[in-house]
């Protein structure tokens, strides 16, 4: 299955960055109890995982910068929090 025949432009640059409103709404694929809580605490790195799982052999490009974006994401997110916390 390639990624640019069932997906687009607009779904890649959505679940980038909104992986939790993207996967709510838009993903099929049936979650278990670990997909629930990778969407709830760690949603770039299941989007990663989801998409080597599924794209791989079609687009692998596409699930190396996937897992860029999830490693950097998930680290941004965490030292924005921290940032607005300490803030307050």
């Amino acid at each position: 299955m390639n990624f640019w025949q069932v997906h687009g432009i607009l779904f890649l640059i959505f679940i980038t960055f909104f992986p939790r409103l993207t996967m709510l709404f838009a993903v099929s694929v049936p979650f278990g109890i670990l997909a629930w809580l990778g969407w709830l605490f760690v949603p770039h790195i299941l989007v990663a995982i989801l998409a080597t799982t599924y794209y791989w052999h079609t687009n692998p490009i596409l699930c190396v910068i996937s897992w860029f974006v999830a490693l950097g994401g998930t680290g941004t997110e965490t030292k924005v929090v921290q940032y607005s916390y300490s803030r307050w």
